[in-house]
């Protein structure tokens, strides 16, 4: 549980290095990407036989795992600098509805009333959040269009972990997660090439938000939650997880002085009572 705790506080930074950054996105999230698969690769040592067991269909769904996480984080990381964190990181957290319907649709696992109640509750709070760029002064250049990205930031998240659900069942974390942030990363590097991005030609100030974004989000946010996930129940992971865009929010106060508006923290409150519900009825 104190793994859990300091993992959630980690991944609430995520947003805040982001906006604090001034690279190129493409850039930014194939460092951060990168540098969390070189942190973890020590870990690899005497997995030999692990990686051996991805193959054929394994293999396959790693692969699309990794492709759908440069998707997610290309979209939003592009989504913090056009709206507020706290409309960011709360859409982006919007993923368990996603999944629940992704697992109904291709995994054949049914849909409750309950669950299905979570998701539309949490889709209700989406559409209020949007409205904040339409009532009264936008606090963000284009709240809209990074709300838009930050929801299918959310879907690309589902798809991600409805990608590797299967497969973990079978293969150890870290070889797995090594395979997927290559292919992530290699993905990024594309994205980055395509927008004409430099990809070193960076102060040092840029380069430790990079290596910032992979030491807390990256290796000791969502690689310990996927620790967590063999010591405590995979509700309460889910439910705690409820957390990240409080934090987020809090730290976006403090440190970049951002004021979320009345509109978004009411349709904020609504998304993670949705996600709260989903989480509890997909346990």
């Amino acid at each position: 549980m104190a793994a859990l705790a300091l993992a959630v506080v980690a991944v609430s930074t995520s947003a805040i290095l982001i906006r604090l950054s001034s690279a190129p996105k493409g850039p930014m999230a194939f460092w951060r990407v990168a540098f969390t698969w070189l942190l973890l690769v020590p870990l690899a040592r005497g997995s030999l036989s692990e990686f051996r067991a991805l193959r054929g269909r394994d293999l396959l769904s790693a692969l699309l795992a990794g492709v759908a996480l440069a998707a997610h984080f290309a979209a939003w990381f592009e989504s913090v600098d056009r709206t507020t964190v706290a409309a960011s990181v709360t859409l982006v957290t919007t993923q368990p509805a996603f999944v629940a319907v992704g697992a109904a649709l291709l995994l054949d696992e049914p849909l409750s009333r309950r669950t299905a109640l979570g998701i539309g509750v949490a889709l209700a709070g989406s559409g209020l959040m949007s409205l904040d760029g339409l009532l009264g002064p936008a606090v963000a250049p284009a709240p809209l269009m990074g709300n838009a990205l930050a929801l299918a930031g959310a879907v690309f998240a589902a798809a991600y972990v409805l990608a590797g659900r299967s497969v973990r069942q079978r293969v150890a974390l870290v070889p797995y997660v090594l395979v997927v942030y290559v292919v992530c990363a290699a993905g990024l590097l594309g994205y980055s090439l395509a927008q004409e991005a430099p990809l070193v030609a960076y102060p040092a100030r840029e380069w430790l938000l990079f290596l910032g974004m992979a030491i807390g989000p990256g290796v000791f946010g969502h690689t310990v939650i996927n620790w967590a996930l063999a010591h405590v129940e995979s509700s309460v992971v889910s439910v705690s997880l409820v957390g990240e865009p409080v934090g987020s929010t809090l730290l976006a106060l403090v440190i970049l002085g951002e004021v979320p508006g009345a509109v978004t923290l009411a349709g904020g409150a609504v998304v993670l009572a949705g996600i709260y519900v989903t989480a509890r009825a997909r346990s």
